[in-house]
């Protein structure tokens, strides 16, 4: 039996930039989605929680790209996040993969690894309002069935929030 021909290295690369560019737009607003690796409910763990919740608010970790939206769920991180212009989304959520990793104990990781491979996005469509985009993505917690109130689920932020209001 004959196997198919794989495609061409430059037809692959081609397809790999053409992907990229569609993922990267400075200044667009994208919904991203990173799961544990194997989606292990690693942030039942209020100390691994914690950890990525640190590394997270952190400015630097995010450069010029703006973080409007997060919420830690027990197997994933979720956010809306609007891209810089020195990054791209690889590289963007390639960094935040890589600082949580080590922030967190041995423990939660498997050879290493604390997140699964890749990530999910999807574009905000220009009829999409930022504000509820924020409000879908923070109530998730409550759709889960992990709390009765938002306001009972630590691991979430918006840009919206009052920093002085309690």
């Amino acid at each position: 039996m004959t196997l198919p021909k794989p495609l061409a290295d430059p037809v692959i690369a081609e397809f790999r930039r053409v992907r990229l560019q569609r993922r990267s737009v400075p200044g667009q607003t994208y919904l991203l989605a990173v799961s544990t690796l194997y989606c292990r409910p690693v942030f039942e763990d209020d100390e691994a929680a914690r950890a990525v919740c640190r590394v997270h608010t952190a400015h630097w970790p995010w450069r010029d790209s703006t973080v409007l939206a997060w919420v830690l769920m027990p197997d994933r991180w979720q956010g809306l996040v609007t891209l810089g212009e020195r990054d791209s989304l690889s590289t963007l959520v390639g960094r935040f993969k890589s600082l949580t990793s080590r922030a967190v104990e041995d423990r939660h990781r498997v050879n290493g690894w604390l997140w699964g491979r890749g990530f999910e996005d999807r574009v905000l469509r220009p009829d999409e309002a930022p504000m509820a985009a924020a409000r879908h993505l923070v109530g998730a917690p409550l759709r889960a069935g992990l709390v009765r109130r938002l306001g009972d689920y630590a691991y979430w932020n918006t840009a919206w929030l009052d920093p002085g209001g309690g």
